[in-house]
Formats: structure tokens, C-alpha cells, sequence
């Protein structure tokens, strides 16, 4: 029972209750559009991995470019009437290309103008969302309702796109891209209905925070660069499954939208299992906790990638999942836990911009290798390259460890 308890903590604190409310509807919609999304592209694209890397290319750029300006909002406003803004807009972008989809007028071009669009919004969300956990909770709390949240992010990444799956066989996409649509506003009324005397806000807010100045907080601290690095480094090669996966479905195991769902799930599944085992987590992982998830992470995905048949990848792909999600919750809360909070805004933006801004070019590389190599190689080779990064920084940790002896966060501005 004192296990349970110290399991769920974060969600004694009213205001992070309804955040993880509204979120896990809204997360949930929102894995049922990807894959309708991406089931539709390959429909209108005759299977194109090329065609499937562009949209995705395009989601994430603006993520890349503008990431760093929306932490810098973060940090000078309210990240609550941030939030609202942010999910409001995706609905309104949802529900267009929902309605344009059932015309049966609907384009490849349309797609990526979609995908430009709600990465636009993206690039201030993220940022907002990832730093706004910390006012919820607290310091104290910060590494338990991160696990939350990340528990509820793949507990809805299991659940949509199984859903996606079953509707987009019964409905099409079309009305898979309006309940979507819709449940943005899960998140919009959990987010008004908090109080905001709760929350745990600065004392002083920066009156004009600067991009430059989070950059080079960042740049004296070896022990937060680390980290950032693998970051880049595996969002670059490794993550890329939302591209990888449909093709593996539909190109090497020839299934349907049903399969594409279940490869997509077993993944889901093993980053819930690890964001459930890092509850149990009170203080700042140590460099080796990163760097080894980093390492199993490598391992697994370069095994997946031979699987021989879709029940193996499955399995696989819930081992995958699992140090996926270890690894990226590890270096979270190193990067997130060793931070001043009147930086966070502006480090967890740049977290953002290295984790997802890595994915348009990553993106290209895996759709360019699994359409002349087929999927296959595409999954091993970003395992392959995940590897030889974890290992030369586990080589390199001795020498930081001299540079940086525990160094305390620097005082805010």
C-alpha cells in the first residue's frame, strides 16, 4: 500500500490531477490522428517511406526553429494561459483538415501544411507543458509527476493507436482526425479549471528573459551537456518510429492499419512499464543511470530491426519502448532536476528543440534508408548509431566528472 501511495504522489495535488485528466484524453486523440495521419499519407503517396519522412520533416521543423522563443515565453507568462492558447489552436487545425479529409478533397500538400502548421503550435506547447509540471507540484514532487506524465503520455500511446486501428477500419480517418479535434478541449478545461493560487510560481518572473542568456547557463554546466547530447543524438537516429513502424507494417510483414496499431502499442506498452519504474525515483539520476539506458536503448532497437515476424517485433518493440522511455525520463530529470527555475522554461526549451527539432532531418535520413534499404536496416542502423554514442560517452563521463564536481544551479537572473 506505501508502495501504491509513493507510486501515484504527484496526483494528491489537485491541479496536477486535472492536468493528467484532460491529457491523457487529449494525448490518447492525439496517437489516434497520428495514425491516421500516416496511414493516410502512405495511402496517397502509393507507400512512400519518402513521402511519410516529409510530413514528418515538417512537423518538427518549426520545433527546430522557433522551440527556443517559446521557452523564452515560458518563462516571462503564464505557462496556464499558455497552455490554453496552445491547445486551442491545435483543435481549430485538427478540425480543419478533419472536415477537408470527409470533402474527399484532401491533398498531400494539404497534409504537410497541416503538419507546418501544428508544429508551429508545438514549438510553444512543449516547452510551456514540460516546465509548467514544476509549478503544478513543486521541487520536491518534480520527479514523480514527471514519471506521471510520462505514464499517462504512453498509457494513451498504447490505448490510440489500437483505437486508430479498429476506427479507421470501420470509420476512415476522417472522423479519427474530428475526435481528435475535440478532445482538445479535455486539455483546455482541465487547465481552466485549476487554481492558480496553488501553483508554484516564481516569486520574480525575468521581465525580458533572453534566449542567449538560458544558452549560456547551459554552456557552464558539463554536467547538463551531457545529457543534451545523447538527446540529440538518439532523437536523431533512434527515434523515429512514427516513420519506421507504418512502413515495417504495411512493407515487410503486408498487414493492415490493425498491425500498424498493435507495433505501434507494444512499443507504447514498454515506455509505460518504464515510466511506472521511474516513480520510485526521488533525486537527480546520475550520468551512468543516462548513458547505460542510453546504451540498452542502442541494443534493443538494432535487435528489432531482424525481427522475423510481427509477434517477435512485437516483443521486441516492448524491450525498445522500455529503455526508450528509461533513458528519456533519466535525462529529463538529470537535465530538468539540476536547472535554476528561473532558467527551466529556457533549458527545457532547448531540451525540446534537441529531442523533437533533431526529428525532421532524422526523419528524411530514415525515410531515404528505409525506401532504397527497406525499413528494416532504417530500425537497425538508428540502433547501431544510438550505440556508438552511449558508448563514447560512458568513455568520456571520468572527464567531465573533473570538470563538473556536483556544481550547484547558478541564481537566477
Amino acid at each position: 500500500m506505501e508502495t501504491l501511495r509513493r507510486t501515484f504522489q504527484s496526483l494528491s495535488v489537485r491541479n496536477f490531477r486535472l492536468f493528467v485528466l484532460g491529457q491523457l484524453l487529449s494525448v490518447t486523440c492525439t496517437w489516434m490522428m497520428v495514425v491516421a495521419q500516416d496511414w493516410l499519407v502512405l495511402e496517397l503517396s502509393g507507400d512512400s517511406g519518402s513521402a511519410l519522412g516529409v510530413v514528418t520533416a515538417l512537423q518538427f521543423t518549426p520545433v527546430l526553429l522557433l522551440t527556443l522563443y517559446g521557452g523564452r515565453l515560458a518563462d516571462r507568462h503564464s505557462k496556464r494561459r499558455l497552455l490554453m492558447l496552445a491547445n486551442g489552436a491545435s483543435g481549430a487545425l485538427a478540425l480543419a483538415l478533419g472536415l477537408w479529409i470527409l470533402l474527399g478533397e484532401v491533398r498531400l500538400w494539404h497534409i504537410w501544411l497541416f503538419a507546418l502548421a501544428l508544429g508551429t503550435v508545438n514549438s510553444v506547447e512543449a516547452p510551456t507543458r514540460i516546465s509548467f509540471v514544476g509549478e503544478m507540484v513543486g521541487g520536491e514532487l518534480l520527479p514523480n509527476a514527471s514519471a506521471m506524465s510520462a505514464a499517462y503520455f504512453n498509457a494513451a500511446r498504447v490505448a490510440g493507436p489500437a483505437l486508430a486501428g479498429f476506427l479507421i477500419a470501420r470509420l476512415d480517418v476522417g472522423p479519427v482526425v474530428l475526435i481528435n479535434a475535440v478532445s482538445y478541449l479535455g486539455t483546455v478545461i482541465s487547465v481552466a479549471l485549476m487554481r492558480p493560487a496553488e501553483l508554484h510560481v516564481p516569486a520574480v518572473r525575468p521581465a525580458k528573459p533572453r534566449v542567449v542568456d538560458g544558452l549560456r547557463y547551459i554552456g557552464r554546466r558539463p554536467d547538463l551537456m551531457l545529457p543534451l547530447a545523447l538527446v540529440g543524438v538518439l532523437g536523431l537516429a533512434g527515434f523515429n518510429f512514427q516513420l519506421t513502424l507504418p512502413l515495417l507494417a504495411k512493407t515487410e510483414f503486408h498487414t493492415d492499419s490493425t498491425a500498424f496499431g498493435l507495433l505501434s502499442s507494444s512499443l507504447a506498452a514498454g515506455s509505460l512499464l518504464a515510466a511506472f519504474a521511474t516513480t520510485a525515483r526521488r533525486g537527480r539520476p546520475t550520468a551512468l543511470v543516462v548513458t547505460g539506458s542510453a546504451l540498452a536503448f542502442g541494443a534493443t532497437e538494432a535487435v528489432t530491426g531482424l525481427a522475423p515476424t510481427l509477434p517477435v517485433a512485437c516483443l521486441l518493440l516492448i524491450l525498445t519502448g522500455f529503455t526508450m522511455m528509461y533513458f528519456a525520463q533519466a535525462s529529463n530529470h538529470r537535465v530538468q532536476l539540476g536547472s535554476d527555475p528561473a532558467y527551466r522554461g529556457r533549458v527545457m526549451a532547448l531540451y525540446t528543440v534537441i529531442f523533437q527539432g533533431t526529428t525532421p532531418l532524422g526523419a528524411l535520413v530514415t525515410g531515404f534508408l528505409a525506401q532504397h534499404w527497406g525499413p528494416r536496416w532504417a530500425l537497425s542502423a538508428g540502433g547501431l548509431v544510438s550505440l556508438a554514442a552511449a558508448t563514447l560517452a560512458l568513455t568520456a563521463l571520468p572527464s567531465l566528472a573533473a570538470l563538473s564536481r556536483s556544481p550547484e544551479p547558478d541564481p537566477g537572473p
